[in-house]
Order: structure tokens, then C-alpha cells, then sequence
């Protein structure tokens, strides 16, 4: 019998996992920006939705919540720097080896959970800034998009404008250009995304929307908060 392995993924649809970023896209990709999914705080929702059986949905996040960027995190908890949120949100998810947590920096984001401050979740594109990409995109002149999974061996043509209506981009997904010119994805245990294209496309994108986030060098990893970003 023959053992039936999965083709490598395509790097226009798909994400690297534990491994230097640039490298994993090399040949493909000019330039990755690492998105920062917000922390947000609900205005107009009970807090007790917030919980996986009554999680909101996509457009009362948008419409409900207030969205809060890391670096107001930062004072806010007394962290100091991207890498130590980024370590103290890995950390409890349990996502990080013992020698890497830090269970310090994940109690002081905890403590924001009495300011009824909501951690962003790992793993799916932010819904505080889904359509602000899907917006962005649609602006440098594309109409559809490929949403796929984190395998590449699923994926559909939408219209952006339903992107835009509906939560269509499935956990750990990847969404991407007709002409693989431009990539959206996010690591299963990270709570960013990474967007993919060449250097003027994301300037042109960061023009329009101002996302908080930073570029990778070649040394940027993807558990990026434990190593030299």
C-alpha cells in the first residue's frame, strides 16, 4: 500500500510554523509584516458572552468592542515590550515550551481582564481587523479572494463584498490573491497574522490602514516573541 502524503502547500496559501519567516518564504514573498490582533473591551455586549458556547460573532465585535493596541497594552500592564506580550499571551494558552513561558508576564495580562480587557484570540485574523484588510484589498484594485485552509488542500473564490458580510475565513486559514500576490494568514498558536507581498504593496496597505504590527527581518521567527525580532 502506498502512503498517501499531502503535496507540499503552495507558500501563497500557506504558513509557516515553527520556522525563520522570510526563509519559509523565499522565492515567493519580497516582504511579511506581522499583523498584532487587538486586545478589545466589550461596550455593548455583555461580558459573559465572551465565552466559547455564546462567543460573538464577527459584526457585534466590530460594532460592540472597542479595540486596544498593544502598545496601550503596554502601559496598561506594565509589560515591557511586543515580545513580552507576545510571550505572556503564548504562555497562557499553554502554547510555548516550559523554558520559554513566563508566567509573570501572563498574570499581568490576566489582570486586564478586570478592566473587562479581552485577550485576542490565537490562531483566527482578528474580526477587529478582518475587514479593514478585506477593505485595504478591494482599494489596491482586487475583487476577489481565495480563502483556503491552513493546508492548502481546501479552498474557495469569494467575492470580497460577502467576505465582508459574512465570517468565512476558517480557523488557522489563509486568504490570498487571484494572482498570489498578496497572502493574509495566521499561525495556529499566534496571536497576529502575517501579510505577504512585496515591500510596496504592504507600504501602499500601511498608507491606508495604519495596522500596529512590524516587519520581519531574516531573523524573525515564528514564535518571534522568544527570539530577536
Amino acid at each position: 500500500m502506498t502512503d498517501r502524503v499531502l503535496p507540499t502547500p503552495e507558500k501563497y496559501a500557506s504558513c509557516p510554523y515553527d520556522e525563520k519567516i522570510m526563509s519559509f518564504y523565499e522565492g515567493q514573498f519580497e516582504c511579511v509584516y506581522v499583523l498584532l490582533h487587538p486586545f478589545f473591551k466589550p461596550i455593548s455586549i455583555d461580558i459573559e458572552r465572551f465565552c466559547p458556547s455564546e462567543w460573538p460573532d464577527k459584526h457585534e465585535i466590530i460594532n460592540g468592542c472597542d479595540s486596544i493596541s498593544w502598545s496601550e497594552i503596554l502601559k496598561l500592564s506594565g509589560l515591557n515590550s511586543l515580545s513580552d506580550i507576545d510571550i505572556g499571551l503564548r504562555t497562557s494558552i499553554g502554547g510555548l515550551k516550559k523554558e520559554l513561558s513566563n508566567e509573570q508576564f501572563s498574570n499581568k495580562l490576566s489582570e486586564l481582564e478586570k478592566k473587562n480587557i479581552i485577550h485576542p484570540q490565537e490562531g483566527d485574523i482578528s474580526p477587529l481587523l478582518e475587514n479593514r484588510l478585506f477593505k485595504t484589498i478591494q482599494t489596491l484594485g482586487h475583487n476577489w479572494l481565495w480563502v483556503g485552509d491552513e493546508f492548502g488542500t481546501e479552498r474557495k473564490l469569494h467575492w470580497i463584498d460577502d467576505l465582508l458580510e459574512k465570517s468565512q475565513v476558517p480557523s488557522h486559514g489563509s486568504v490570498f490573491t487571484h494572482d498570489h500576490s498578496l497572502l493574509v494568514t495566521t499561525h495556529w498558536d499566534s496571536h497576529c497574522s502575517f501579510l505577504c507581498s512585496s515591500k510596496e504593496t504592504i507600504e501602499r496597505v500601511l498608507s491606508l490602514e495604519p495596522f500596529e504590527g512590524f516587519y520581519c527581518t531574516p531573523k524573525t521567527e515564528v514564535y518571534w516573541g522568544a527570539h530577536e525580532i
